[in-house]
């Protein structure tokens, strides 16, 4: 990772992790309820915490911390979730009837066929760009880009009527994830 993505304890990030290929996975709720009990698994039991997150067909956006005297960092909790999520959505895949499932795999093998850390398949991309935010006007503008993301893509007309988002806890309802929410 180079110096630009070097995450640190105790900062704020606004992340991207993105699906190989871009493929449109999380287009069924049983794969993005993997990724959902996933981030609830790092938040009881590793301590990562959630400012804004919205989970779309192809990457998950997250604003995210972990303070500094938790024993994980967030580069542990990330490879921790992005090794859980590709193997248990993978499982998922050759367990489900989904219509897609050679296209899907051969996808995913031969994103992982020149790398030598895959054993198989290949699900996540490369890094996580993360981006470290440094002032609140930077924050106000990550949140809203998280949260417009699926009104971008005519999924919803409101940020908050989308289901797998934050905007719906910064609206003043409950969403899925425990969130922090910023003012």
């Amino acid at each position: 990772m180079g110096l630009k993505n070097r995450i640190h304890k105790g900062y704020l990030y606004f992340l991207t992790i993105t699906v190989v290929d871009w493929v449109d996975i999380f287009s069924r709720p049983v794969y993005k309820h993997i990724i959902i009990d996933s981030l609830k698994h790092c938040q009881k039991q590793k301590g990562l915490e959630i400012y804004a997150w919205c989970l779309m067909t192809n990457h998950l956006h997250l604003i995210v911390s972990v303070s500094p005297d938790n024993f994980y960092s967030l580069s542990d909790i990330l490879r921790d979730f992005k090794k859980f999520t590709s193997k248990a959505i993978v499982e998922m895949i050759e367990k489900e009837n989904e219509s897609r499932k050679d296209w899907i795999l051969n996808r995913f093998e031969f994103a992982g066929k020149y790398d030598p850390k895959i054993k198989c398949y290949k699900f996540w991309q490369e890094g996580n760009e993360a981006k470290e935010i440094h002032s609140n006007e930077f924050l106000e503008q990550k949140i809203e880009y998280v949260h417009q993301n699926p009104v971008v893509a005519e999924i919803v007309n409101e940020p908050e009527h989308y289901k797998f988002s934050s905007a719906v806890d910064y609206a003043g309802g409950k969403g899925l994830l425990e969130v922090i929410l910023e003012d």
